[in-house]
């Protein structure tokens, strides 16, 4: 498939971009917001576009037929941030992918999405945010997966996880190498499309834990 990543400078998405670049069936283009970053898509093999989700990035999605919107303000910035990127890019996206006539969405959310209130008070907003960007994608008619870890490390990927529409013990994490893995995994998983799930690090190996979801 050929696939933008959005949110390819992140953490999750760096390894996101190397894993679909090391990948025989996919081909990846990187939407980053600065020039100065494409260096760094080039040298994981991929092709950068310059794109901002807080003005019109439609033509990012040209000439693709997946999109995995990985992307996030971050934790320093503040509710206003989250907003225009969590909630408004993320929308913004998936109207896009919709007058494009993408053949897949695939959305990084969060564990507690589904229940922003019950989460931690600092996390509310976010998770709000995250909430209302999911629901649109479900109403979207795009054909989606949506995948909520939980903690997420900067630890080394074991390339094993536990995932399940819910989790009852939420209290593990999972690397971000991992979760990259998770996403890049359900683009050609026909199991888990029109599918939303949790992941935590666990013992079963991913792609066997996705088919079996």
């Amino acid at each position: 498939m050929h696939v933008l990543v959005i949110g390819a400078n992140g953490t999750t998405g760096k390894h996101i971009v190397e894993k679909l670049s090391n990948s025989s069936q996919h081909i990846v283009r990187a939407m980053i917001r600065k020039m100065e970053q494409a260096k760094d898509m080039e040298a994981l093999g991929a092709r950068p576009i310059v794109a901002d989700l807080e003005q019109d990035f439609s033509y990012a999605l040209e000439d693709v037929n997946a999109v995995i919107f990985a992307a996030g303000s971050g934790s320093k910035t503040g509710p206003e941030k989250t907003t225009a990127v969590d909630e408004q890019g993320a929308i913004k996206a998936i109207d896009f992918a919709k007058e494009k006539g993408i053949e897949r969405f695939v959305m990084l959310s969060s564990m507690g999405a589904d229940l922003p209130l019950q989460g931690p008070k600092g996390l509310q907003h976010y998770l709000e945010a995250k909430q209302k960007a999911d629901q649109h994608l479900l109403t979207s008619g795009l054909n989606f997966t949506i995948v909520r870890p939980g903690r997420l490390t900067d630890d080394r990927g074991i390339g094993k996880i536990i995932a399940a529409p819910s989790i009852e013990d939420k209290s593990g994490s999972i690397s971000r190498e991992d979760v990259a893995e998770v996403l890049v995994e359900v683009l050609l998983i026909e199991s888990v499309y029109h599918q939303t799930f949790e992941i935590l690090g666990g013992s079963i190996p991913i792609k066997e834990a996705l088919e079996t979801i």
